[in-house]
């Protein structure tokens, strides 16, 4: 082994754990976002986008 493979070891450690990190929180935070979207809607709120078409 390289003179240096733990610190390459723990940095690529390291960036993979971020890059889950995000992957995870993109996720989460889409849910949520969905569940806030799908509240509005069944309150009666609708989107601007679907109002045009209505229109159309």
């Amino acid at each position: 082994m390289s003179h240096y493979a733990f610190y390459i070891n723990t940095s690529y450690g390291a960036a993979g754990l971020i890059v889950l990190c995000l992957i995870a929180w993109v996720f989460l935070d889409g849910r949520a976002r969905q569940k806030e979207l799908k509240a509005l809607e069944a309150s009666g709120i609708r989107r601007r986008s679907s109002a045009d078409k209505a229109s159309s």
